[in-house]
């Protein structure tokens, strides 16, 4: 789906008061019913982690967390079944999964009075069940499964869709029978920074020739397709010649300025 600036700026201004909850998208969809929910949750989670971002220092702050803290210790005592850290994280406009981290970060020096390591803590937040205590795990239990941008699930379900569409890409691609060699198969052979596909025989897609092809199983915003452009894309083009993005859940029309480089689209069967 390629949007217009106009129609992306909408949806943009729709999100602003928005909390990363599974309810938002909701209100999103009764907003923009022309709109795949896949594209909304993808430019609502890229605008929330630009918003994030901006403000995620103060909550880091040691005063800050303490604050968090000792709010979460009163109010989980005198209302042990509530989801306290969910509604404390939509109050202060943080994500559930990041305050259930600081909060478990603060328990476990509270419990051991040292630090823990970043990997104790990612598998405690990944198997709340390890949690020493069952009113904070079924707290962080709760952030986890209703934050929408954030956390170990949603890590999950990015990797997965991601994984997804890149089957899928290879599935077209053999439909047609195109000759390519696939991100696995091009390590094998030494390299190692490379896009997804790179075709053995070169096509031609509206006119373009296009070498290789890049699976995003995101929304292309300014922000991101900039990011991929200096991160990945040019060094694509430098090493293998023009090639074509897929945005599968679409990308902002007035990006697709680069054509005689890298084609930016959105369905495969453009191929």
């Amino acid at each position: 789906m390629r949007l217009s600036r106009a129609e992306y700026k909408d949806i943009v201004r729709a999100t602003e008061q928005l909390r990363p909850t599974r309810q938002c998208m909701k209100i999103l969809k009764d907003r923009f019913p022309n709109h795949s929910q896949s594209t909304l949750l993808s430019i609502f989670s890229l605008e929330y982690q630009k918003r994030t971002k901006r403000t995620i220092s103060r909550h880091h702050a040691a005063d800050v967390v303490e604050s968090h803290y000792q709010r979460y210790l009163n109010e989980a005592k005198a209302r042990p079944a509530a989801p306290v850290l969910l509604e404390m994280a939509n109050e202060v406009d943080l994500s559930p999964a990041l305050m259930g981290r600081l909060i478990l970060d603060r328990f476990l020096q509270d419990v051991s009075g040292e630090m823990h390591s970043k990997a104790v803590l990612n598998s405690m937040l990944k198997e709340p069940s390890l949690i020493p205590d069952q009113v904070l795990a079924n707290n962080i239990y709760q952030c986890t499964i209703n934050d929408c941008c954030y956390g170990p699930l949603v890590d999950c379900i990015k990797h997965a869709i991601g994984q997804e569409h890149e089957v899928l890409l290879r599935d077209k691609l053999k439909e047609r029978n195109l000759s390519f060699l696939d991100e696995n198969k091009l390590r094998t052979m030494g390299y190692d920074k490379t896009p997804d596909i790179i075709l053995e025989v070169p096509i031609a897609v509206e006119g373009h020739i296009v070498h290789w092809i890049e699976s995003k199983a995101s929304f292309g915003d300014d922000y991101s397709h900039r990011t991929y452009l200096n991160e990945q894309f040019w060094s694509y083009w430098n090493r293998f010649g023009p090639g074509l993005v897929i945005y599968w859940y679409g990308f902002i029309g007035e990006l697709d300025c680069q054509r005689d480089r890298v084609t930016a689209q959105n369905r495969i069967l453009q191929l």
